[in-house]
């Protein structure tokens, strides 16, 4: 795959509760840095959650840090929260978490689609033109891991909040 292909990496989980207690765990920014490896959380710059508002995220791959900051692009509580990173217009990745009830509990998307705009990325491929599809290969696979961590953390953090409401004399 080239770049230029808009690469996209989706993965997906079911959650045992309520599409609202996800979405609480979803959009709080802080908790990212818990489950992964390269996210290491954010902050709201102007304000609470909303279409529009904008948020400042932290990233570290070993020894290389970085901020980024995003633009909320569709915002639909419960159901849609959507982000850009850099440029709108030309980001240089878009994500988004879809949340659909499903039985008693909630199905959990993540979808990220790398580009078009510049990021590590397309210097890594500016530096070695000629290994261009290794490169995106093996980001993808960071990706996916990464985020497939990130949906079971927010599994995890949904599902233990409703035991603990459940039980609250635990």
């Amino acid at each position: 795959m080239k770049f230029a292909d808009g690469p996209t990496i989706e993965v997906d989980c079911f959650v045992d509760a309520p599409p609202e207690r996800v979405w609480q765990v979803a959009i709080d920014l802080t908790r990212m840095g818990e489950w992964s490896s390269e996210n290491k959380g954010g902050e709201w710059v102007d304000g609470e959650p909303a279409l529009g508002k904008k948020f400042r995220g932290v990233n570290q791959r070993e020894d290389f840090k970085w901020e980024t900051v995003s633009v909320v692009t569709q915002f639909d509580p419960p159901r849609v929260f959507e982000w850009k990173v850099g440029d709108t217009d030309s980001p240089a990745a878009t994500w988004r978490y879809d949340l659909a009830p499903e039985g008693g509990g909630t199905r959990l998307r993540q979808f990220a689609r790398l580009g078009p705009g510049p990021s590590g990325l397309t210097m890594a491929i500016e530096r070695m033109p000629d290994k261009e599809e290794r490169i995106i290969e093996r980001r993808c696979e960071e990706q996916r891991a990464n985020m497939l961590a990130t949906v079971e953390g927010i599994k995890a953090a949904a599902e233990s909040a409703g035991s603990s409401q459940a039980h609250p004399s635990e």
